[in-house]
């Protein structure tokens, strides 16, 4: 499902999410849950809506992943209001603006990550989509302040 989600074939990929959201391993059927939202969100066909902070962060990493920003950060906001101060969200939404270009942002929402959870500056460290941040002098003050 996931190889014929990565080559666009939408259709395909549905089929087997949709074979799998009823199976009995909960991680694996919210996964297929999430994709055949995806799935059916490009094909045009309606998606049951998310309906928990939880639901919309999975969609919002999996908009990421796609480099479907403008829609990953509306699914990671609505998260955000349902279930604020959560650092996972908070680096999602960094992660998201970044990526996005817009580095103010993505700054406010990493200071409110690393405030939640300091274990997140390990983290942001390696991560790759924070590459276009690095060379800004407010990065290191963030990832190298004290307590870190």
């Amino acid at each position: 499902g996931v190889r014929a989600f990565q080559k666009q074939e939408y259709h395909k990929a549905a089929e087997v999410f949709e074979k799998l959201i009823d199976i009995d391993a909960r991680d694996v059927a919210e996964r297929a849950q999430v994709h055949l939202r995806l799935c059916r969100q490009r094909t045009g066909r309606p998606a049951a809506a998310p309906k928990s902070a939880d639901e919309y962060y999975a969609l919002g990493v999996a908009c990421i992943n796609a480099r479907d920003l403008e829609h990953a950060i509306e699914y990671l906001a609505k998260a955000d209001k349902l279930k604020p101060n959560q650092d996972h969200i908070q680096y999602a939404l960094a992660v998201s603006y970044a990526l996005g270009g817009n580095a103010d942002v993505a700054f406010a929402y990493l200071e409110a990550a690393f405030t939640l959870r300091p274990e997140n500056r390990f983290h942001a460290r390696r991560d790759e989509d924070f590459q276009a941040l690095t060379s800004d002098p407010r990065f290191r003050r963030l990832i190298f302040s004290a307590g870190s």
